[in-house]
């Protein structure tokens, strides 16, 4: 099979991966609007084609949170990894260290920190899911450091879970119940299988074995339902943010005011997330939200944003409306699915080469000159703040520094 774009990937990947692990990654919560929308309103921002410019010697380098990165990307964390592939977080981790990128890793992961970290040089950061056990977040915390990751991302739009309806429909488990329909499905991927007959990793590796009673957790459910912390609040940051000590990133900002609250409890950088429309349904896409995020704390943390990345273009607009850097999350899980580390290579190199042309074909050389004169205007989200009249003088103004030798 030619693989040209993250949809091959995708419909590979469909075909390897266990029903209810491919589900888990391609889903949202109740209707999936949300999930729908993240795509969607990707899809309508227009692009400005520039022809007889200079496109020789194209860079797409930039760094995040001060950190040399490839392009503008980084890969998210993603419950359950090491149910796509096994020993998933692992592949994906090496084939992102190679890249130049950052990987980050869940708190939900089947591998642990310490493997990731065998497997893993910088950029490496971890993502913090906080538990009502303040003490073994505390020691993850820990494990996190020893593991010198040199950010936490802390996530906090999941207090309590978004209804994923396929979710209860496959009956979700770590490991996989053996129902009818499940070692039905199991029979038709092999591959899988025998990579699974190969890792002894088969359960949430950052808790088995670090928490008392949790090394047979036989549903992700089971321990969210018990665990993870309704309670958390802003007030909770600064006992993290000290036990910690190093750039901290709040994931899951979708509103202004929770913006400026994460400014105000340290944060380092901030990351738009509606979660891959897998929490409320019904929330804006994360693109759409992304103006009012800048425009409220965006000359004073860096702003970054997932949701609805499936190619380079959507990382080039994403770029042009503001956003420092951007998170693949079901794109390189695609990848991981279909072929393991070589898949997800294989996602990044889609996603770099689609950047690069793009880039080329809208007048650029340079990541860094990337704005909304490159976007259509009338196909782009504003600002809620920002009028009509307003917006057509900031889409028409000249800037100083203009490689294209033309204003919009």
């Amino acid at each position: 099979m030619t693989i040209t774009c993250i949809n091959d990937l995708q419909r590979l990947a469909k075909r390897r991966v266990p029903k209810m692990f491919y589900d888990y990654a391609d889903s949202g919560s109740w209707t999936e609007s949300t999930y729908r929308a993240n795509e969607a309103d990707f899809a309508a921002i227009g692009l400005r084609q520039r022809v007889m410019v200079d496109m020789d010697n194209r860079t797409l380098r930039t760094k995040m949170l001060g950190e040399e990165v490839a392009m503008p990307v980084a890969i998210a964390p993603t419950g359950l990894t090491g149910m796509q592939h096994a020993d998933g977080e692992m592949l994906a981790a090496r084939a992102a260290s190679d890249f130049g990128i950052p990987f980050t890793l869940s708190t939900m992961s089947i591998c642990s920190i310490e493997d990731v970290a065998s497997v893993s040089s910088r950029p490496f950061w971890f993502q913090l899911y906080v538990m009502r056990d303040k003490d073994y977040i505390g020691r993850l915390i820990d494990r996190a450091k020893a593991a010198e990751c040199s950010a936490l991302v802390l996530t906090a739009d999941l207090q309590i879970i978004g209804q994923r309806h396929k979710d209860l429909i496959n009956g979700l488990s770590v490991p996989p119940r053996p129902t009818v329909a499940t070692v039905l499905d199991l029979a038709t991927k092999w591959r899988w299988c025998a990579g699974m007959l190969k890792t002894k990793r088969h359960t949430f590796g950052n808790i088995a074995g670090h928490v008392k009673d949790a090394g047979n957790l036989s549903s992700l459910s089971k321990w969210t339902a018990s665990q993870f912390d309704p309670s958390l609040s802003w007030d909770d940051i600064k006992w993290i943010k000290d036990r910690w000590g190093g750039k901290l990133i709040i994931k899951g900002i979708m509103e202004p005011e929770d913006a400026e609250l994460a400014v105000q409890a340290g944060a380092d950088a901030v990351i738009v997330s509606n979660h891959g429309g897998r929490q409320l349904d019904g929330a804006a896409s994360s693109i759409s939200a992304l103006p009012d995020i800048l425009a409220a704390v965006g000359d004073r943390t860096e702003v970054h944003m997932d949701g609805g990345i499936r190619s380079g273009q959507d990382v080039l607009k994403a770029v042009a409306m503001g956003a420092q850097g951007v998170y693949l999350g079901r794109a390189f899980l695609y990848g991981l699915g279909a072929m393991g580390e070589k898949g997800v290579t294989k996602s990044l190199e889609i996603i770099h080469k689609e950047l690069d042309t793009t880039l080329a074909l809208c007048g650029l050389r340079d990541i860094h000159d990337v704005d909304t004169r490159i976007l259509r205007p009338g196909t782009y989200p504003l600002a809620s703040s920002q009028s009509g009249a307003e917006a057509a003088r900031e889409s028409r103004r000249r800037v100083p520094h203009d490689p294209l030798g033309t204003t919009s």
